[in-house]
């Protein structure tokens, strides 16, 4: 007979490490709040997507432990293994990443919100699979050799097309240049063309320029390294 001293023994480690962990990621997302604070927001205007890219399914639990509600990911691959992981955890899943055609569907059957389109035949992938779907257009506003995105004057008829064709557009998302200076420039133009367009989300701010993009209206900050640390990967 295992006696209740011996399983409590057994059992401690893991769960010890988790709350440790959990009461690790609560301090960080205090940090967090208190950031968006300093730059003028209220801390509940601005929605916090939990990037576990390069995590475990481990952080997904403590994210909602410490209350976050929205998780997300930037390659596929992750966001259906940690699903899959995580089934029991009531989160928002949110894919971040490039959308290739040929995996649109999968994309559809695990991700809540597909946050980067950028292209017609992508709009018309999702159309055609999910009727009513939740996207993001996402912008450009570098014009940089490999960078994702719509630059700013084809994010009009990229919106106007996902309406036509039933998706739900939710807003606009964007990915800022490292310096301070084109941050803000990119923030301005991606918060006036969702003004322009009738969209209540922008997606724009992450853990190194978040204080910036309150500072032009984002609704919604991706936060990876300000709530779990260094990744051990690129």
């Amino acid at each position: 007979m295992i006696s209740s001293t011996s399983v409590a023994m057994t059992t401690c480690p893991a769960s010890c490490a988790d709350d440790e962990l959990a009461a690790r990621v609560s301090a960080n997302l205090d940090a967090v709040r208190a950031r968006i604070a300093s730059a003028g927001r209220a801390s509940e205007s601005v929605r916090i997507v939990a990037v576990t890219k390069g995590f475990g399914p481990e952080m997904v639990r403590a994210a909602r432990a410490a209350g976050l509600g929205c998780v997300g990911e930037n390659y596929l691959d992750e966001l259906i293994d940690k699903r899959e992981r995580t089934g029991d955890v009531d989160v928002h899943w949110h894919f971040l990443g490039a959308l290739q055609t040929n995996k649109i569907g999968r994309a559809l059957e695990r991700a809540d919100v597909l946050c980067a389109l950028s292209r017609t035949k992508e709009i018309d992938k999702i159309a055609a699979t999910k009727a009513g779907a939740d996207v993001y257009v996402q912008v450009d506003c570098t014009g940089a050799p490999g960078r994702r995105g719509a630059a700013p004057d084809e994010v009009p008829s990229l919106v106007g097309r996902g309406r036509d064709l039933g998706l739900h557009v939710l807003g606009l998302m964007t990915v800022a240049p490292d310096d301070r200076a084109g941050a803000r420039e990119a923030f301005h133009i991606t918060s006036e063309l969702a003004d322009e367009l009738g969209l209540v989300e922008r997606s724009m701010g992450m853990s190194d320029d978040l204080e910036v993009a309150c500072e032009f209206a984002t609704t919604e900050v991706r936060v990876g390294r300000a709530l779990f640390g260094p990744r051990a990967g690129p």
